[in-house]
């Protein structure tokens, strides 16, 4: 018998804030999380992008040396979201250990900056290569690093799904942390992903010609997701998590529900790597709806993947006005903090729910201009007060994989 899956709690480490007033505060007020790259020799010389979304809010972690020694930045932002999650769901710490509640949590490719030291030391011919590289250092660099250090932390052990799909990845653990309790395999999951500062992330992009350039001396007005003057994507660190209950514990707990999950959808394109596909996203869009039991019609707002590129804004689009037509209002909310890579599905899906609890759609920032070929749909331009009743959150990765979230109003 398929159960239902409600959100219980949710915590977020953004470039436009780390607290709920924060967020909501920026969302209103349009403030942009983009700065300018931190001076840093890599690359220095071979980037044409210089901005960044940065997280300058401070975090304080509070980690036990017994934690902190196998845990790279991305972890330390993993593990500080889950630590905040966890005080405010009230969940019984013996529920926590007991093998009911799971995790799924991902990252691009685990600590790229333990990982570039280590690369050093042995590229170095005359480096002292035991000396050079810690004994640790491979648990903070492997790719499912968040996901034990956060089971490590708080003696979760339950099951381990660890997602490393570039931009899907926290949607995809979202989405198969919902299955797990939909399914009964968990009553609970910790869901969610996270992505540090690194400028070799940048330098990937920026050799795809898919990084902004032209706004290096005005960080505040890129990316800009369906204008016509967008130019690329903008990097970013983040990191964020939700807790995902059955809807009868959760009841029976006293739990404050956020949300509920009523349909997930995951495809892949089945082609090349890296340009967006029509047929794949349309094609995810509608597995998504059919999950749900839903019609388009029914979709009040959809949170767009909307990178900031020239094809993929277009091509989503399209995708979008095929399936929804003009139906359901759209706003692209990396405008904001820049994509977060591993964390965008989660960080985009909080932002959502703060959203349809208060009330608003945040607009897409600096949509000035829609481009032409993006105009099929309902673009948000300016702070819209409308009850969300369903949304959609859509997110596209490298490698042809995509996602679709569909969450609701909560009502018992």
């Amino acid at each position: 018998m398929d159960r239902r899956v409600v959100i219980t709690a949710a915590s977020a480490i953004t470039p436009v804030g780390n607290s709920k007033e924060k967020i909501v505060d920026s969302l209103t007020k349009g403030v942009s999380g983009i700065r300018p790259l931190r001076d840093d020799d890599l690359f220095a010389d071979y980037l044409h992008c210089r901005v960044y979304g940065t997280i300058e809010d401070p975090v304080e972690y509070g980690f036990d040396r017994k934690f902190r020694k196998t845990m790279g930045p991305v972890s330390f932002y993993a593990c500080k979201v889950v630590k905040e999650l966890l005080a405010w769901s009230g969940l019984d710490p013996d529920f926590i250990s007991s093998g009911r509640l799971g995790v799924a949590f991902g990252s691009t490719h685990g600590s790229p900056s333990v990982q570039r030291r280590i690369y050093k030391a042995f590229f170095q011919q005359d480096a002292n290569l035991a000396g050079a590289i810690g004994a640790v250092d491979y648990l903070k660099s492997m790719v499912h690093t968040t996901a034990v250090n956060i089971t490590k932390m708080f003696h979760i052990t339950g099951r381990v799904i660890c997602s490393s799909t570039a931009c899907t990845t926290s949607s995809q653990s979202i989405g198969f942390g919902y299955e797990m309790v939909k399914y009964g395999m968990q009553d609970a999951m910790i869901c969610g992903g996270a992505d540090e500062y690194d400028t070799t992330t940048v330098a990937v992009f920026d050799n795809l010609l898919a990084c902004s350039t032209s706004y290096n001396d005005r960080p505040h007005l890129t990316p800009r997701p369906f204008d016509s003057d967008r130019d690329g994507l903008v990097v970013a660190e983040g990191a964020g998590a939700v807790l995902l209950e059955e809807y009868e514990s959760a009841k029976k707990r006293g739990a404050r529900i956020l949300g509920e999950i009523i349909g997930f959808s995951c495809n892949n394109n089945g082609g090349d790597l890296i340009l967006p596909n029509l047929e794949g996203i349309t094609g995810t869009i509608g597995l998504g709806l059919q999950s749900a039991g839903i019609s388009p019609g029914e979709v009040d707002f959809i949170s767009a993947h909307a990178t900031a590129t020239k094809m993929g804004d277009v091509i989503e689009s399209r995708a979008i006005e095929k399936i929804y037509g003009k139906s359901p209002l759209v706003a692209g909310l990396k405008s904001y903090t820049g994509h977060t890579m591993a964390s965008c599905g989660v960080i985009e899906t909080i932002f959502t729910l703060y959203m349809m609890e208060k009330g608003f759609i945040a607009p897409t920032l600096h949509l000035e201009n829609i481009d032409p070929r993006c105009a099929g749909i309902s673009h948000v331009t300016e702070l819209t007060e409308v009850p969300v009743k369903i949304a959609s959150i859509q997110n596209f990765a490298f490698g042809g994989v995509n996602t679709s979230l569909l969450i609701k109003a909560f009502k018992p």
